[in-house]
């Protein structure tokens, strides 16, 4: 598949690394449906990025939002043979904490948001390109997840959020074996310390701290080289049930 003909959907595609696979798809000709629950930040980026792109206001836990949504975006774009799984929160928190054990509705949310809700994107969007017309290689479309380093080398305080991201890339080639059938793939991107409005918050030593931490290049990851490893996934399709690590060879140590 070749990029310019992307019907994407890109889920919290109102900042950080979904913002930037949105303006890489409308950059080389795709067009693209920003679903996120940040409804003034996801119409601005959609006006910004012209008439190629929509904003559909989504929360990706709920069945009956992601699946309406998808069908909007079908209609609006003429169809959808992408989808990036960016949605997610950090859920940063101690099992044992000083203010006591981790609330078990705290873990929950946090599994809801970063793994259901992919679960529930990758579903109605699959069931939308099983029509899709296949190309000469019998494909009809790409599910992305976004997975994370803490996947394999969760930090303290990451239970929660690595156990989704662990769940991300676990499911990853079970969906590419199912759906393999109706030339559906399915693959996870894993990066490393990527520079993100959450970067913006910290301070300008912090930042610089984490960057030193990558072997190289020495600096923090930038949206659009995310946005690039997407574009290269969607246009070679060898690659298919399988987890890439985009960190500069960083190994994350316990905190």
């Amino acid at each position: 598949m070749k990029f310019a003909d992307a019907l994407a959907v890109v889920t919290g595609g109102a900042s950080g690394l979904g913002q930037g696979v949105a303006r890489h798809v409308v950059a080389h000709g795709g067009k693209v449906a920003i679903l996120d629950v940040q409804e003034g930040p996801g119409k601005s980026a959609a006006a910004a990025l012209g008439d190629r792109a929509t904003f559909i206001r989504c929360d990706v836990t709920s069945e009956a939002e992601v699946n309406s949504s998808m069908d909007i975006a079908r209609d609006r774009m003429g169809g959808i043979n992408l989808l990036v799984n960016c949605a997610g929160v950090v859920g940063a928190g101690r099992v044992l904490a000083k203010n006591g054990p981790m609330a078990g509705d705290f873990f929950a949310k946090v599994v809801h948001i970063n793994l259901i809700g992919a679960f529930l994107c990758d579903k109605a969007a699959a069931a939308l390109m099983q029509h899709n017309t296949p190309n000469a290689d019998g494909e009809r479309g790409l599910l992305i997840h976004v997975s994370s380093v803490a996947a394999f080398e969760g930090q303290i305080g990451q239970a929660a959020y690595s156990a989704t991201k662990a769940g991300l890339a676990g499911m990853t080639l079970p969906i590419a074996r199912e759906l393999a059938r109706f030339g559906i793939r399915c693959v996870s991107i894993a990066p490393g310390i990527f520079h993100t409005p959450m970067m913006d918050a910290m301070s300008k030593e912090l930042q610089e701290s984490l960057a030193a931490q990558i072997p190289f290049p020495q600096r923090l990851g930038k949206p659009e080289e995310f946005a690039s490893l997407v574009q290269s996934i969607f246009e070679i399709p060898m690659l298919n049930g399988e987890t890439i690590r985009l960190d500069g060879a960083i190994r994350m140590g316990p905190k």
